[in-house]
């Protein structure tokens, strides 16, 4: 069965950027797995719980068809975190969907991931995208081959849904 892995921050991660696309990859029957700094109990900005089933230090990205990063202040943790690089690059490498929402695209900028390519995210990250060569366009969503970036949480649907329709036209 295809996989998506989703990760999120330890804490600060933006509730519905993780709750709303992790329903559509259910409802579409993909398996989920959740990815943190550690395996364990992790807190959304608003108070949601979820838990983390992996350290990012022990993904198989071998196991995975996307990876969708997630928003909300905490993602900063990943922006220069050498494992979510490793991460990132190598699903791409392999031509896997990577895919981030909010101020998580600055992950995939700062992987070397977005030079060229045409992205969003929350408004705060265009210089920070813009300085690692991607075209900032500040719509929804954008799809620029095998990545998906989002703009916030109103386009989380919208996003879950775009990382859908790549799966399944592979």
């Amino acid at each position: 069965m295809p996989a998506v892995l989703m990760v999120i921050a330890p804490s600060q991660f933006r509730d519905e950027e993780y709750a709303r696309p992790k329903e559509v990859f259910e409802r579409h029957g993909y398996d989920v797995v959740t990815a943190s700094v550690a395996p364990g109990p992790c807190r959304g900005r608003f108070g949601m719980m979820a838990r983390a089933e992996e350290a990012m230090l022990d993904v198989d990205t071998s196991k995975f068809d996307a990876v969708a990063f997630i928003g909300g202040a905490g993602a900063r943790v990943f922006f220069d975190d050498h494992y979510a690089h490793r991460v990132a690059r190598a699903m791409a490498e392999s031509g896997d969907v990577v895919a981030a929402i909010c101020i998580a695209p600055s992950t995939l900028a700062h992987a070397g991931l977005l030079a060229g390519k045409t992205v969003t995210s929350f408004p705060s990250q265009e210089s920070d995208l813009k300085e690692h060569g991607a075209v900032y366009t500040g719509n929804p969503v954008e799809v620029d081959g095998r990545i998906v970036t989002a703009n916030g949480p109103e386009a989380a649907d919208a996003f879950g849904e775009a990382i859908v329709a790549l799966l399944e036209a592979t």
